[in-house]
């Protein structure tokens, strides 16, 4: 399943241009492939009063997925948040999100802790300065599978026939920023 955590106006705006150019475009991407291939996807928000509602650029491409109110920095760990990701039958989540070191890397180690595959797509993830690489390294370290969103879009499609299907169904796409299908 796909996992767009608190992918939110204020957390993006602290974000260096660097990390969040093009962020909001590949989240998008993933979600389109996930839902073409009929992967479940899940976003999150953290106390939106504070941080914003999800992105709004971001939610057109999250039609009809649940976006659930987080109120603790790792999911797995979230009274209200895990049910419903255990509820979809997938036992590997995909992370896409904010922020890289907290929120994601929390996340990923509480699904872990709970015997999950947790793969996270690290041109789809972001913090403020240092953070973000700090978080990378922790997830890495405690076995978290890093990929990249074209890495992750061509191994949900499989096949150069599916790759072909995906393309036809959707003439309109552009590639996002960083990634050359």
């Amino acid at each position: 399943m796909l996992i767009v955590i608190d992918v939110q106006h204020d957390f993006l705006a602290r974000v260096q241009p660097e990390l969040s150019d093009g962020l909001i475009e590949r989240i998008a991407f993933l979600a389109r492939t996930a839902r073409h291939v009929g992967i479940p996807v899940i976003a999150t928000v953290e106390s939106p009063e504070q941080w914003g509602e999800l992105h709004p650029d971001l939610a057109p491409h999250l039609a009809g997925a649940p976006v659930l109110r987080k109120e603790v920095f790792g999911l797995g760990d979230d009274p209200a948040v895990l049910p419903i990701v255990e509820a979809t039958g997938r036992r590997t989540a995909v992370l896409t999100g904010l922020e890289t070191d907290v929120c994601v890397a929390h996340s990923a180690l509480t699904l872990l802790d709970r015997g999950w595959r947790v793969v996270c797509v690290g041109d789809a993830v972001a913090s403020p300065g240092t953070a973000h690489e700090a978080g990378m390294e922790r997830m890495r370290t405690a076995g978290v599978n890093v990929l990249r969103t074209k890495q992750v879009h061509y191994e949900w499609l499989r096949t150069v026939a599916a790759a072909r299907a995906f393309r036809a169904a959707h003439p309109e796409l552009t590639e996002p920023p960083g990634v050359l299908l």
